[in-house]
């Protein structure tokens, strides 16, 4: 069995001509989720993390993978645009279950506006934590961590969704469990010391009856945040707004973006364009099982629902991570 990752290359002028790419195919392996690990770009390079999990079959609903074996982190990267990549398991990215090194406590504060840096923030356990960050400053070819992040009393589970404030300064989107110790309500943190202390800055919305998880994030403006989150309750599976005119200190809800099917939802990933405009991607987990997009102008109004690809043999589609060219071509990877 073979599970693969695969890109699109769309037009930046209504996300037309799209041209579909393999990404990742490993023979017994079960290639997955880029939007847990980050997808990070440098005009024409890009870089995207994924898990390289162990393929077994299991009932429909539930993900193709052994359980019993580790989901190992990968990256892709493409020198061209998203035309050709090539495959990297650093070392440096191992959690300590599979040999990496011990968290320790950063003791050197991050320089988040030198060239090449990549961050990214994951969690050991999908209920409570703990979470950790890694950092590069050579576009991810070596990584320094990982590094202990706090978890503000209820468990932290980080996926990877930043904003560089400046060169010690930095707002991460990250998922808390909730109350009830269920997943989980979404919340942004900043840091002032290059990474050394972070501090809560506030809840996204209210504690939410189902989940609340995985917020990707734009800035709009000088003080001008939007966000949006993956949300699950008993009624549907939806992409939920939010925008905050202080900085990410208060929020307002936009609404439901988009629906995304059955089995809990896709995350969403915010992109913002280099003429001003906000690109949604996600995934639709419902048939026809679909990669799809939106686009707005300020964050508020959106525009009609564009499906870039269709007709997946399976629910287990999407949890993409977009970048945009110099060309203004839309490189999604899911």
């Amino acid at each position: 069995m073979k599970t693969r990752i695969c890109s699109l290359l769309l037009l930046c002028c209504g996300l037309l001509s799209a041209e579909h790419v393999l990404v990742y195919r490993e023979s017994g392996r079960f290639g997955g989720w880029p939007a847990n690990h980050g997808i990070w770009s440098w005009g024409d390079e890009i870089l995207v993390g994924f898990s390289a999990a162990y393929h077994k079959v299991q009932p429909r609903s539930l993900h193709q993978q052994d359980h019993d074996k580790p989901e190992e982190p990968r990256l892709a990267r493409s020198l061209d645009g998203g035309k050709t990549w090539t495959i990297e398991a650093p070392r440096d990215l191992l959690p300590p279950a599979q040999g990496g090194r011990e968290p320790r406590s950063l003791t050197e504060p991050i320089d988040f506006l030198r060239p090449g840096l990549a961050m990214t923030f994951r969690f050991l356990d999908a209920n409570r934590g703990p979470s950790l960050f890694w950092f590069s400053y050579d576009k991810g070819k070596s990584w320094r961590g990982p590094f202990r992040f706090p978890q503000f009393g209820n468990g932290v589970l980080a996926r990877t969704d930043y904003l560089i404030e400046g060169p010690k300064q930095a707002l991460v989107f990250l998922t808390q469990s909730k109350s009830d110790g269920k997943e989980g309500r979404p919340f942004c943190a900043r840091t002032t010391d290059g990474g050394l202390t972070w501090k809560l800055v506030s809840y996204i919305g209210p504690e939410p009856a189902g989940f609340a998880i995985m917020p990707s994030t734009v800035r709009l403006g000088p003080t001008k945040v939007l966000t949006a989150v993956r949300v699950h309750n008993e009624k549907e599976d939806h992409i939920e707004a939010y925008l905050s005119d202080d900085n990410a200190h208060s929020w307002t809800p936009v609404g439901a973006l988009a629906e995304t099917g059955e089995h809990g939802g896709n995350p969403p990933m915010l992109l913002k364009l280099s003429d001003g405009r906000v690109c949604l991607t996600y995934g639709y987990r419902a048939q026809p099982y679909s990669i799809r997009a939106r686009l707005s102008r300020d964050g508020e109004h959106w525009g009609d629902i564009l499906t870039i690809r269709d007709g997946a043999p399976t629910w287990e589609i999407g949890y993409p991570r977009s970048a945009q060219r110099p060309d203004g071509k839309i490189v999604t990877i899911y």
